[in-house]
């Protein structure tokens, strides 16, 4: 396991190569920046001076050099729109977004792991038909939809919660649960089949020949076993909803790095859009690293070779 670690954190460095010479030929591509931080007003001498300051008259592999060594050195370069470092930016607003994906995936799994279980060992049963249509609905509801019609229910007609902003755990409510309604959905169906699967296997038949309690068989036996495509998705959506929950965000009025990236994007700040994007990497890398790592604990029978 230590030397797969070690190996994984080698192939970190050109995987992050590949990243900022990709998000370096998007910012080139996307249009001039002077042109949106001078006023329309600016003479052309305005604008070659401030292209010279931020040496955007050298030549590309020269502009690409430089870019590299401001990066190692943690430079993404200062954001126009809020005037500040972007790279302290994009941290300030990495809690927020790690929040609301936590908490979001808390309620999924909440939700989905027993109403997995549920229908599987309720195969074909009202039960059963009632969980997965249930799932079907709410996989098939956008996010922007759901955080509507949450709103419009609990904060305007009942009061409940607050309609946006980040503050005490009532701000949390409506956004999180927008976003683990539809990671339950997802996770109940895989959970389901999974479970079906499995309680089909050979020693789950020899656990129950051995009059063990069917809560036994399924709990100890079963559901460990399932984990390993839960873990899976489960590393999937986080990593996503680190860099994926803008519309969540931009409903809710959430202070994250989703929203942050929306207006960085429209406004073509792309010092912000640079270290936002080697950011949301770093995280998606780490992720799989530990996705890995809980394999392993969950079957010993994997190796890393």
């Amino acid at each position: 396991m230590g030397q797969y670690l070690v190996r994984m954190l080698l192939q970190v460095v050109p995987v992050m190569f590949l990243i900022s010479i990709i998000v370096f030929v998007l910012v080139h591509v996307t249009g001039d920046p002077v042109n949106l931080m001078l006023p329309e007003t600016a003479t052309e001498e305005d604008r070659e001076i401030l292209r010279a300051a931020l040496g955007l008259d050298q030549p590309l592999y020269q502009q690409y050099f430089v870019y590299i060594k401001n990066v190692l050195q943690g430079d993404f370069g200062n954001s126009f729109h809020y005037g500040e470092p972007a790279l302290p930016l994009v941290l300030e607003r990495l809690p927020a977004t790690f929040e609301l994906a936590a908490v979001a995936m808390l309620i999924g799994i909440v939700i989905a792991v027993p109403c997995g279980m549920i229908s599987a060992v309720k195969r074909n049963t009202v039960l059963d038909v009632i969980i997965s249509f249930l799932s079907v609905i709410g996989k098939a509801m956008p996010n922007f939809w759901m955080g509507i019609m949450l709103i419009l229910l609990f904060s305007v007609s009942l009061g409940l919660f607050p309609v946006s902003g980040r503050g005490g755990v009532e701000h949390i409510v409506l956004p999180a649960f927008t976003i683990g309604i539809g990671l339950a959905a997802q996770m109940t169906r895989l959970i389901r089949s999974n479970m079906l699967e499995i309680l089909s296997q050979d020693y789950i038949r020899t656990a129950r020949s051995k009059g063990l309690r069917e809560v036994l068989v399924v709990g100890r036996h079963a559901f460990r076993n399932g984990l390993i495509p839960v873990v899976t998705i489960m590393s999937l959506q986080f990593t996503s909803l680190i860099g994926g929950t803008l519309v969540t965000e931009t409903v809710f009025a959430w202070p994250g790095l989703g929203q942050l990236l929306v207006t960085s994007v429209n406004m073509r700040d792309m010092a912000v859009v640079q270290a936002a994007v080697f950011i949301i990497a770093l995280v998606v890398i780490v992720c799989n690293m530990l996705t890995d790592v809980v394999y392993r604990y969950l079957d010993p029978r994997i190796k890393y070779n």
